[in-house]
Formats: C-alpha cells, sequence, structure tokens
C-alpha cells in the first residue's frame, strides 16, 4: 500500500542543525485518496502505525493537516486507531472536562494565562507517554501550544548551568501547592483534590496520592497541602540513547496561581532549598528560543512523545478549544 500520508514543511517549523523539521507535518497524500474519508484516515493509521512511530520517534512531534476530523468523537476514533493504552489523569494539576471516550478539554484555564513549558505529569511515577492534542476550534489569534525537544533544553542548561543541572540530577525537585475541594477554573493548576484523586473521601485520597508518591496534609478549610517528591529532574531517554529535562520546574515556578499559591515555593531542590528565580527564568528563556509555535487550525491534531518534548499554551483570544488524549 502506497503511504496514505505525506510529509511537507510549513512555517513556524522549528529547523536546527543535524535536526529533522520539528515537528514533523503530515498531509494527506493526493495520490492515494483525494479527499480522504474519516474511514481511510483510521484505516491508514492502523496499516502504517509503523511508519508514524518510526516518525514520531525520530522527531518527537507530529502535526496531521487537512484530514477530515472535525468532532470530538472523530478525534477520540484517530486515538483509537493508533492502539496505546490508556492514561488516567489521576494526580494532575489542570482542570479538565471529560467530552467523549478518551477524550477530554485541554487546560481550562482563563485566556489571558499562559500556560509555561513542561512535561505532562513529569512530578508523577505514573505519567502519560503519549500526548495528543485536537484542534476543535482554532482561536481567534494566540492560543498556540509551543513545543520544545527536551534534550536540546537539557543541553544548553548543562552548558550555561553546569553546577545548578547538577545538583537537580543529584537531589531532583521537590513540588508543594494548596489544592481546594473543588476545580478552580481561574488557575492552570486549580484542579481540586475531589478531581485529583476520583473521591469525596479524604482517606481514600491519601491512599491513591500515596501510591503516586504524593502526600496530603489536610487545612481546616477543607484544602489540602500537596507534596511531591524529590522527583527527577532529568532522565535518560533509552529508545533515543539521550539525556533529557524531565521536569515541571518552570511551570510551577512561573505560572499564575491562587492567593494561597507560591510559585517561588511550589518547586525546590529536593531538600527544600528554593530555587534561584534567575536560573529558572534563564531555563524558561532557552524553552522559548528553541520552541516551535505553530498556529492551530480547524481539525488539526499534534501528537506529542511525552518523553522527548515539552509543551505550553500562548495567551489567546477566544473562542478556542481544544482537546487533549493521554496515552501509555
Amino acid at each position: 500500500m502506497a503511504n496514505f500520508f505525506q510529509e511537507i514543511e510549513i512555517p513556524n517549523q522549528k529547523r536546527s542543525p543535524n535536526l529533522p523539521p520539528f515537528p514533523a507535518v503530515l498531509v494527506p497524500n493526493p495520490e492515494v485518496s483525494s479527499p480522504p474519508s474519516l474511514a481511510d484516515c483510521i484505516t491508514a493509521v492502523e496499516s502504517q502505525k509503523p511508519y508514524l512511530e518510526s516518525l514520531l520517534h525520530k522527531t518527537g512531534a507530529i502535526l496531521f493537516r487537512g484530514f477530515p476530523l472535525s468532532t470530538a468523537s472523530d478525534f477520540d476514533n484517530m486515538v483509537e486507531s493508533f492502539g496505546f493504552a490508556d492514561q488516567p489523569y489521576t494526580g494532575g494539576a489542570a482542570s479538565r472536562t471529560h467530552v467523549v471516550g478518551r477524550v477530554y478539554t485541554a487546560n481550562e484555564s482563563p485566556s489571558d494565562q499562559r500556560i509555561p513549558y513542561h512535561h505532562e505529569m513529569a512530578y508523577s511515577p505514573e505519567f502519560p507517554m503519549k500526548l495528543f492534542f485536537f484542534c476543535e476550534v482554532e482561536p481567534a489569534s494566540g492560543g498556540e501550544t509551543p513545543i520544545v525537544l527536551s534534550h536540546v533544553v537539557y543541553e544548553r542548561m548543562k552548558e550555561k548551568h553546569p553546577e545548578f543541572v547538577a545538583r537537580l540530577e543529584e537531589e531532583g525537585l521537590l513540588y508543594s501547592r494548596v489544592i481546594g475541594e473543588e476545580d478552580d477554573t481561574s488557575s492552570a493548576i486549580g484542579r481540586g483534590w475531589k478531581s485529583t484523586f476520583s473521591t469525596n473521601d479524604k482517606e481514600v485520597a491519601e491512599q491513591r496520592a500515596a501510591k503516586l508518591g504524593m502526600k496530603l496534609e489536610w487545612i481546616e478549610d477543607g484544602s489540602a497541602r500537596l507534596t511531591v517528591g524529590p522527583a527527577p529532574a532529568t532522565k535518560h531517554d533509552k529508545l533515543r540513547d539521550r539525556k533529557i529535562w524531565f521536569n515541571s520546574m518552570v511551570t510551577s515556578y512561573t505560572i499564575n496561581g491562587s492567593e494561597k499559591f507560591d510559585p517561588t515555593k511550589s518547586v525546590m531542590f529536593g531538600n527544600g532549598d528554593l530555587l534561584p528565580g534567575d536560573i529558572v527564568y534563564d531555563c524558561l528563556q532557552i524553552m522559548v528560543e528553541e520552541s516551535a509555535i505553530i498556529p492551530w487550525q480547524n481539525g488539526d491534531v499534534l501528537l506529542v512523545d511525552n518523553l522527548a518534548v515539552l509543551h505550553a499554551r500562548n495567551l489567546f483570544t477566544p473562542p478556542r478549544r481544544v482537546l487533549a488524549a493521554l496515552c501509555k
């Protein structure tokens, strides 16, 4: 069977020496099916999965553009066609709403809040390996999902701040934040403990937190302090044989929080010492410099290898509706 997918280059891809264009961009091959149906797309993913996985391994992310996806159900069917196991969002920090099947809304925080770069659930021992994003309604303006290769961030951070990186690799990172009973959609990390651990029972929440290496300490107003770690700040990507930056340091330190939330104390060295803010912001600047920022179009699907790539969200003018699915 001829390849249903055609790789193209578009503006805003990141082009770096010795690396392929990032992300890879696939469109329907006009010589195979024009215009393709959703069924054609599903069949092609199932039959050409080795090619797609090889491309993802090489590039870290794939943008599917021009395929006939318009609804959450269409997106759910495409995610299913890859055959990856579902990853529960237990322990996650963002407010999300279930839409259909394996599909949830992406972070529901306000459009005037930027979500800094992070690996999804990097603080948890059970993090997703693959992320799917789907643009159901493209933003009026802004709202891109910037992505950056984590091994590039690691290499630049190690070159510029070797002592800091060495300490992170030795101690890891300690995460701590106060979470309410209910979700707070005014914050990008405003998920309440009831949603986080899928229970109204404090004892059950404690047990589920403990399984993820997390600790809950209850506060009189019904909220809780959630502490995680120390968790690794870097990893060795065995499949690609390279060191990677793998943490939520920049997000935790620079994100807007509630009145109960002090970002500078939400992530620390593994021994509890505060991080040097200037180096955290240096790291953020490196991520910005190395990122690919491609405007969303209706029907776009972005597949991200969560081990290889960090992602973020830019400010936007509504409407915007981007959906997500997390996979093992």
